[in-house]
């Protein structure tokens, strides 16, 4: 990280953190963007054999989870806007893994559920996730997997902590919030 120095009392050598400013253009931004989208085209990939395209596994999973949700439930739940979770939907009902059915307490309601289909792409979905994660960890300690994971919430944490409260809670944020 930083230049060890002695710290002047038992002579042991410490560490000294750098400044933020030192790591600001060291492309952070950059390295993370890029990292998740070649794991989102590895798992893509993965899951070609299964008949799904990217984003449509995190619908199918937040279904086998919850057992049924409305459109803005899953589009909430994922961060996505209303109508391209209507769109996924679509997409899914058109290829049999889920179907749209009435609310059993409000009428009013759509709630969408899985198929037969839709569940059985469950394990197929796991597996190809796990599949992506050791392609990324590749090469990698568990330690220093176990580390990158810490690092990487901890990064979310700081950058939502920084998100005006109406984006905190998924709303989109308007101008004077920005």
């Amino acid at each position: 990280m930083g230049k060890k120095h002695k710290d002047g009392k038992d002579g042991k050598k410490v560490k000294k953190k750098k400044s933020h400013e030192a790591v600001s253009g060291a492309g952070l931004a950059a390295a993370v963007v890029n990292a998740a989208r070649s794991m989102r085209t590895v798992l893509s990939r993965n899951l070609l054999a299964t008949g799904l395209y990217a984003g449509q596994d995190g619908v199918i999973l937040a279904l086998a989870e919850e057992g049924g949700l409305t459109a803005g439930a899953l589009a909430a739940r994922l961060g996505v806007k209303a109508p391209t979770m209507t769109r996924t939907i679509g997409r899914l009902e058109a290829q049999g893994f889920v179907a749209r059915k009435p609310d059993e307490m409000d009428g009013r309601l759509t709630v969408v559920h899985l198929t037969e289909a839709g569940r059985a792409s469950v394990d197929h979905i796991t597996e190809a996730g796990r599949l992506s994660e050791r392609q990324a960890a590749e090469g990698l300690s568990e330690k220093d997997v176990r580390n990158l994971l810490k690092l990487l919430r901890a990064m979310d944490e700081n950058l939502h902590a920084g998100l005006p409260d109406a984006a905190r809670n998924g709303e989109k944020p308007v101008a004077d919030d920005i």
